[in-house]
């Protein structure tokens, strides 16, 4: 097929879109330990008792991994940190991670027993990763003044290092232009901003002075369990964590810092439309393909993108598709994916679509799928120290690889809570017509729990299984409408399946695997279905262990056409 090589107005105007190479780096077994996040789990010391930990890093005895460029340490020979701004170096007393500020002097000030002031040439006040924090005292040295300076401030001049002849002259808070005309009668002044000035100018001098850095925030990676790192080959931050490599935590865009030169161009070279906008097939400058979608302007402020962007940049599974970049840009936004060549899976399981006659997938393959799909949520909902609950799971947001391996996609739904609680707030009810759970749509079923996910999972698996949909008004008898009631009675009865496709033995086994244990995530009760974890153990156990549940709904659900690809209910 030709490929069609142009670049439509919205990428033309949208420059800085990220890539995330998540392939770079090898994958790992789920529950390996990240090294990474063991080489930055211990904090280290210089010898003064504090903990240096990201954005810092000492360079001799941690992984430049584990901090940011441009903080690199140095252990001076009294065992204190010291870093390098500008040529300069300064000493650090306090590092204040909460309030992301760090008081720091310098260097020449640094001997405690020392009352005299040394000469110094500069203070070099911060510049790109520092900004002067507020609330700070100026003071202005100034060195080797003629005599009818000495006999105007008598009292402001201070025994300099070298001599009494090389008094200092220390003022503070004097009119600038008087300091214009005092630097004037000076060989030389340095402007040297103090965090506090009464306990003696050589004191405030040693005590020196508050910076406020700029680099990533750590708190979300840190509350979620993991540990604050750098990727210096893709330039951007990282957070390491547990139990896999390389994830990355972040809810707020645009705090990710990005270098300019490390921007890809992504070629779009095929049309598609998506429920949320249009999904393209486009091609990186390296060859890669990737699938673009680009959401509806008018869709919203933005929160199913901030929410996608969140969720699914700190997930890395094989059954759980990766996000390689984003573009945001006022009110343009793009998300950029590995590119699935099957495409989704509703494209494979509805027999009635004509175009499906040569689509229809085996019961190895569909019970494969199965088993993928809830690995993928097994992982999403035992994540690093958080539970992702995706809250719109449904055969179109899976998407199949070359292989049919299924990767769980579409997280602007989803919600990211802590693993201790069972039961989360939510002010609405989000999800697809036909999928949601009846706890989400109203509380006196129970609560909203990782097992809405569960339900959600049982129906799609159930489509799997019929090859349509749940609710079909085109059949021919009204007991067979729901599908659920129907298989429900077939295996209580323990008739024939009637399904399409069973030739084997083993198909019939796989066919009835799938029903009993999706017949136990659609229970009514939430409290009554399995956890999905519980859930892979079903579907890889015998049929023989595996009981037949209870009738899982209160009734049918009446004669009514419901269109479940686009009766979505969301916040």
């Amino acid at each position: 097929m030709r490929q069609i090589n142009f670049m439509p107005s919205f990428f033309s105007h949208c420059y800085h879109i990220i890539i995330i190479f998540f392939s770079l780096v090898p994958k790992k077994s789920l529950g390996a330990v990240d090294p990474y996040f063991q080489a930055c789990s211990v904090p280290k010391t210089c010898g003064d008792g504090q903990a240096i930990r990201f954005p810092f890093y000492i360079q001799d005895k941690q992984n430049y991994s584990c901090g940011y460029p441009g903080f690199n340490l140095s252990c001076n020979n009294n065992g204190h940190p010291t870093i390098l701004i500008s040529n300069i170096n300064y000493t650090i007393h306090e590092i204040f991670y909460q309030n992301e500020t760090v008081r720091v002097s310098n260097s020449a000030f640094s001997n405690p027993n020392s009352s005299c002031i040394p000469s110094i040439n500069s203070i070099s006040l911060p510049g790109s990763r520092f900004d002067l924090a507020p609330n700070q005292t100026n003071l202005f040295l100034f060195y080797n003044c003629n005599s009818s300076v000495h006999e105007s401030w008598p009292s402001e001049f201070y025994p300099s290092c070298y001599g009494e002849n090389d008094a200092v002259l220390v003022l503070s808070g004097q009119d600038p232009k008087l300091i214009s005309n005092v630097s004037m009668e000076c060989k030389y002044s340095v402007l040297a901003p103090v965090e506090a000035y009464g306990g003696g100018i050589a004191e405030s001098l040693r005590n020196g002075f508050v910076l406020k850095w700029k680099a990533s925030n750590c708190s979300i990676c840190e509350d979620s369990g993991g540990n604050c790192g750098f990727d210096d080959i893709m330039y951007h931050f990282k957070c390491f964590c547990p139990d896999r490599p390389y994830a990355w935590s972040c809810t707020n865009t645009t705090r990710l810092e990005y270098l300019p030169g490390n921007n890809k161009r992504v070629l779009v070279i095929a049309l598609g439309q998506g429920g949320y906008g249009g999904v393209y097939k486009g091609k990186l400058q390296d060859g890669c393909f990737v699938a673009v979608k680009v959401l509806k302007e008018s869709k919203g402020n933005g929160e199913e993108f901030l929410n996608e962007v969140a969720s699914i940049s700190r997930t890395s599974h094989v059954n759980i598709v990766t996000l390689m970049g984003f573009c945001y840009e006022e009110s343009k936004r793009a998300l950029i994916y590995e590119f699935m060549p099957n495409g989704s899976l509703e494209k494979f399981i509805y027999k009635e679509n004509p175009s499906n006659a040569d689509r229809q997938l085996g019961w190895e393959t569909l019970y494969k799928i199965t088993v993928g799909i809830a690995r993928g949520l097994e992982y999403l909902h035992r994540g690093c120290n958080t539970r992702i609950l995706h809250f719109d799971i449904k055969p179109h947001n899976i998407l199949l690889d070359e292989n049919f391996c299924p990767k769980i996609s579409d997280f602007g739904l989803a919600k990211i809570c802590p693993r201790e609680e069972s039961v989360i707030s939510m002010l609405g009810a989000r999800g697809t017509a036909g999928y949601i759970a009846p706890e989400v749509i109203c509380r006196n079923f129970g609560g909203v729990s990782h097992k809405s996910d569960v339900y959600s999972y049982g129906m799609m698996v159930l489509e799997m299984v019929g090859g349509r949909k749940n609710i079909d008004v085109s059949v021919d008898r009204v007991s067979e409408i729901y599908f659920p009631h129907w298989i429900y009675k077939r295996i209580e009865l323990d008739e024939e399946l009637g399904l399409q496709g069973l030739i084997s033995k083993e198909d019939e086994e796989i066919a009835k695997k799938m029903i009993i244990v999706s017949l136990w995530c659609i229970q009514t009760d939430p409290s009554s279905r399995p956890s999905i974890s519980k859930v892979v153990d079903m579907l890889e156990g015998s049929l023989d262990s595996l009981q037949i549940s209870p009738k899982p709904f209160l009734s049918s659900p009446p004669r009514t056409t419901v269109d479940s690809s686009t009766a979505t209910m969301s916040l």
